[in-house]
């Protein structure tokens, strides 16, 4: 018996894999085969259902006083070329303003002001729930929590506890990086380590507030550290079943330190979707993020173990400065397609998983539909014409 095919008794068996198996997905050569297992895994929980949501991004302000190499967002100071710290009532009145009555999210990651007081974010949250009660607000990630604690002398759950009483839902999933100390020093040294961003989710997850998370892969790491990541946050999960969803987040090279580095290709991407489905056996959702992969890879993804794709994003600037070359956002109807084409159900969602509407799925791919319409019109223009 092969490698692979112990471990596909076991995860046929419901038996959980170890860290040696978790390797051996990774170096698994017939990518298709993981991929095989990994959508049978992903049918077992949801069938045919994929999630997106309507929602947006925002972000309140990208001075931060962390270097970490991999990152082309952050400006080091207020003042410096293309710094940007928002006020309160531009905020709002974006919020406000947003034209489609189906939003539910909105979705706020920033950098780690020097000099903002605490307060500046309790009434920015405030305000948005103000002019619109209903949105979620999925706000501040784990490396954002930890910096406050630290900043402003509060424990993590002071801090959340405090976000929470001013309108805050969730927390986003960014900053995990790569979680093992030996990539972490040396591509995010002035942040929040590992345990730290570990304990920050821990605290939430104990307040009630849930949240998202992710590994930044294809850069330094290898596969090993890859394991070592994905484990560690199904310990916590084990722990605290606070985790909705894990997402992997594809290095973007342009305008960051790492720029000689390759970005990961489709196949890793793939790859990645599929081991980390298989290892996480205790999270509900796995997530194709489409600014990050790619939309066609993202929709390829739905086969690999992804269930998500995220959302209509609306706008976003942290993977863009780092090169993304996907749109700014798609609209509900685009994610639709992209769902339905890759022949699943697309179910609209809010930002903890409450169905809001399932649509049906396409009765046959859109293409045989393009092909008969254009043959149609052409027997159409024939029987005009006489010919």
């Amino acid at each position: 018996m092969t490698e692979f095919s112990r471990i596909e008794e076991k995860v046929r068996a419901g038996e959980r894999l170890s860290y040696e198996d978790g390797l051996a997905l990774f170096l698994e050569p017939d990518v298709l085969r993981l991929g095989s297992l990994a959508n049978w895994v992903r049918e077992q929980r949801h069938g045919d259902r994929t999630y997106f949501n309507v929602n947006m991004r925002f972000e309140a302000t990208n001075v931060c006083e962390a270097s970490c190499s991999f990152c082309a967002f952050a400006k080091l100071e207020e003042g410096a070329p293309n710094a940007h710290t928002t006020t309160h009532e531009a905020a709002w009145k974006e919020l406000a303003e947003f034209p489609d009555p189906r939003l539910s999210e909105l979705h706020m990651v920033n950098g780690l002001h020097p000099t903002l007081p605490f307060e500046w974010y309790e009434e920015l949250l405030r305000g948005w729930k103000r002019v619109r009660p209903s949105v979620h607000l999925k706000c501040f990630t784990g490396v954002e929590i930890h910096f406050f604690a630290t900043k402003f002398g509060m424990t993590h759950e002071q801090v959340l506890s405090r976000l929470k009483a001013a309108g805050l839902g969730s927390l986003p999933c960014g900053g995990a990086e790569i979680l093992h100390p030996d990539v972490r020093q040396r591509i995010s040294t002035d942040k929040a380590n590992g345990a730290e961003y570990l304990a920050a989710h821990r605290a939430a997850h104990r307040l009630g507030i849930p949240s998202n998370c992710t590994m930044l892969y294809g850069h330094i790491e290898t596969f090993e550290h890859r394991v070592d990541h994905l484990l560690q946050l199904r310990a916590l999960q084990d722990e605290t079943r606070g985790f909705q969803c894990f997402i992997p987040l594809a290095f973007h090279n342009e305008n960051n330190s790492l720029r000689k580095l390759p970005e990961p290709t489709a196949i890793d991407s793939l790859r990645t979707l599929a081991a980390s489905r298989l290892l996480l056996d205790n999270f509900d959702h796995i997530k194709a993020y489409w600014v990050s992969m790619g939309i066609a890879t993202a929709q390829l993804g739905l086969r690999f173990g992804a269930d998500d794709l995220d959302g209509t994003i609306v706008h976003e600037s942290i993977y863009h400065s780092a090169g993304s070359r996907v749109p700014m956002a798609l609209a509900r109807e685009q994610l639709v397609r992209l769902i339905r084409e890759a022949g699943r159900i697309p179910v609209e969602r809010d930002t903890t998983y409450g169905v809001i509407e399932e649509l049906p799925r396409a009765a046959q791919p859109e293409a045989a539909l393009k092909v008969r319409e254009r043959f149609a019109q052409k027997r159409a223009l024939s029987v005009v014409s006489g010919a």
